[in-house]
């Protein structure tokens, strides 16, 4: 009879996969996890456990040590990216996944170096998706979204590490213990590739600033069956002297589009705030007193 069952052997295939390939970090104070992402030697981590650290170290479980330069930092998302001084020194990059198709009670597994035990691997499911991470940069806030929950154990150096579906592919990346049985992880998805490419290019990436708070709301079931919309963001605030007071946008407004793209929530109006959309004129449709309204509002820079 085989020893191991097809659970067991889903996970020690993902194990054998990874654990070569995520590194543990050492950045002045700062520790964790990291994971090699590219052959030029490029790996990514937590802008937590970088910190405002420039260079450190990565050491592998086959005794692999090599230097490495924090290349850029994004606090707001939580991510960094690290290159390697010897990248011919590093294992072939993992490969990665989209967190926007993993469902609820999927296996994933979760790869780093919690407590500096190298190599350490624990599974579990998918708990739950789309949760918010509020994130803060000097006076910047921002919301980190659709966060993956894990009931897969996660400890302190974890954060920076792998979180893998069956098939090894990398689908997120190790942020948070929120509570016992209770980890999050920023998604590996478009927007995160988005943001590794500016850190990569740039070293930082730069961000549209609108100025609006709002929370998801149902839209009035006139309009939608009109226009097939079933919500939107209902605005509680407008920052005074913003790009959208300057627009005419006001509190209790229920925006619908944002650049001609339909809205429902605020990560929503976050996916188009990237450099791109600077000081470019972007359409904001919204539902005012049953009325229909449509503003134009010039983001500027989010400092």
């Amino acid at each position: 009879m085989d020893e191991l069952d097809s659970y067991s052997r889903t996970v020690s295939a993902v194990a054998a996969e990874l654990t070569g390939r995520v590194a543990a970090i050492r950045t002045g104070r700062g520790s964790g996890s990291a994971v090699v992402v590219d052959a030029d030697g490029v790996l990514v981590t937590n802008a937590h456990v970088v910190g405002e650290a420039t260079r450190g170290r990565a050491d592998f479980v086959d005794g692999t040590q090599s230097d490495i330069v924090v290349v850029g930092t994004d606090p707001l998302s939580d991510l960094a990216v690290l290159r390697a001084a010897r990248p011919g020194d590093l294992p072939p990059p993992a490969r990665l996944g989209d967190a926007d198709e993993l469902v609820v009670g999927q296996l994933v597994v979760a790869v780093g170096n919690p407590l500096g035990l190298a190599g350490s691997v624990t599974a579990g499911v998918v708990s739950a998706l789309g949760r918010a991470l509020p994130t803060r940069s000097g006076s910047a806030g921002r919301v980190v979204e659709d966060v993956i929950q894990t009931d897969a154990a996660l400890n302190p150096g974890n954060s920076g590490g792998a979180l893998a579906d069956s098939r090894g592919r990398v689908v997120g990346i190790n942020t948070a213990v929120a509570g016992v049985g209770l980890g999050l992880a920023v998604p590996v998805n478009a927007t995160t590739r988005r943001i590794v490419a500016a850190l990569l290019a740039d070293g930082r990436v730069r961000r549209a600033y609108l100025g609006v708070v709002g929370a998801p709301a149902p839209v009035p079931a006139t309009v939608a069956e009109r226009y097939g919309r079933g919500s939107g963001l209902r605005l509680a605030e407008v920052i005074g002297g913003s790009p959208a007071a300057q627009a005419g946008l006001r509190a209790g407004d229920l925006v619908l589009d944002v650049g001609r793209r339909p809205v429902q929530d605020a990560q929503g109006v976050q996916r188009q705030l990237f450099g791109d959309a600077i000081g470019v004129p972007l359409p904001v449709t919204v539902l005012r007193n049953g009325a229909m309204v449509d503003v134009v509002a010039v983001p500027t820079e989010l400092r």
